[in-house]
């Protein structure tokens, strides 16, 4: 596909790198081809190899982020960079650069702050069949907790409006940023898309940094900890609900027998039950209470968030700007 008009929105290329020297000079030529107009930033995250000599080669400034994982990386990209549009990509190459345009061009006239390009033969990564059912369980599950807008929460290819990136919190630090930027989507109600693309494999010699089970517990804390912040009367009843059910569990035979011979012989287990429910109703309040605190943060998110101009916006006044440069320079 062709590349953007230059009359069109500063673009910067993102990517975020931990050892990829084998993968990362192409990556960085790729974008370069794509989006010529883009300036194309790689974050060096604690690299032992000769990825940054590799980036810088390829024409990219390089940044050094010293604190490990991808989401401390993407919270300094988002600080540090100013553009309009934002384009997201790993460095190991499993993204193509080519359809980099393509996703911007979705942005645009979809009029949307956030285009998802979901992985088509995400399963064949070198095979790692954990990886695959892994995400088959997660998006089953975001999609249960949080809403239907994605179907691959975890995919690194990503374009973004400026208004999106500015007002993403981005408080993980690890391989869960990638759920965080989709939670941060759905509590807002901000319109996304999704766009399928082709997945690549790594090239000989490449490994992946993600380990199916350690990150996988990440991600779980990560959604609980999300529950938490963003719906918390669910969170909470859900907690209250179980808690009551074991205090019924533990009162049930309790009961029973004081009924039946006007006894309590097991008096340890009505203070546990009684103790349980009473820990139910706390609960279930604390999950009230902050409901109305999520949703006045919710609010002030929402308004930062229209604080900035969509990239629509700015699209048209930098092509009624090269409109008016064309008739002065006629």
């Amino acid at each position: 596909m062709k590349s953007l008009h230059p009359a069109d929105p500063a673009i910067a290329v993102l990517l975020p790198c931990y050892n990829e020297e084998q993968t990362i000079g192409a990556v960085v030529r790729g974008f370069r081809e794509a989006l010529p107009q883009a300036t194309i930033y790689v974050y060096d995250n604690n690299s032992t190899d000769l990825t940054a000599l590799q980036a810088r080669a390829g024409g990219a400034i390089v940044i050094r982020e010293p604190r490990q994982g991808k989401g401390n990386v993407v919270r300094r990209m988002f600080a540090d960079v100013e553009a309009d549009i934002y384009v997201m990509a790993d460095g190991d190459g499993t993204y193509d650069p080519q359809d980099a345009p393509q996703l911007i061009n979705t942005l645009l006239t979809e009029r949307v702050d956030m285009v998802v390009g979901t992985r088509r033969g995400v399963t064949d990564d070198a095979g790692r069949a954990g990886h695959a059912f892994g995400n088959r369980i997660f998006n089953t599950l975001y999609q249960f907790l949080f809403g239907r807008d994605f179907t691959d929460i975890f995919s690194g290819y990503r374009v973004f409006s400026r208004r999106y990136v500015k007002s993403f919190p981005a408080v993980s630090g690890g391989f869960e940023i990638e759920t965080e930027m989709s939670v941060h989507a759905s509590a807002l109600r901000i319109p996304v898309c999704e766009m399928p693309l082709d997945y690549g494999r790594r090239p000989e010699g490449s490994e992946s940094k993600l380990s199916t089970f350690r990150d996988g517990a990440k991600i779980l804390w990560m959604f609980a900890m999300l529950m938490k912040e963003t719906r918390p009367a669910r969170f909470f009843g859900a907690l209250a609900i179980l808690s009551l059910a074991a205090s019924a569990g533990f009162a049930a035979p309790v009961l029973y027998e004081y009924f039946a011979t006007g006894y309590v012989a097991k008096v340890p287990t009505w203070i546990l039950s009684i103790g349980l429910l009473m820990l139910s109703m706390i609960m279930m309040v604390a999950g009230l209470i902050l409901d109305s605190v999520a949703r006045g943060r919710a609010e002030q998110k929402r308004i930062h968030y229209l604080s900035h101009a969509p990239a629509q916006t700015i699209a048209k006044a930098a092509g009624e700007a090269e409109k008016h440069r064309s008739i002065r320079a006629a």
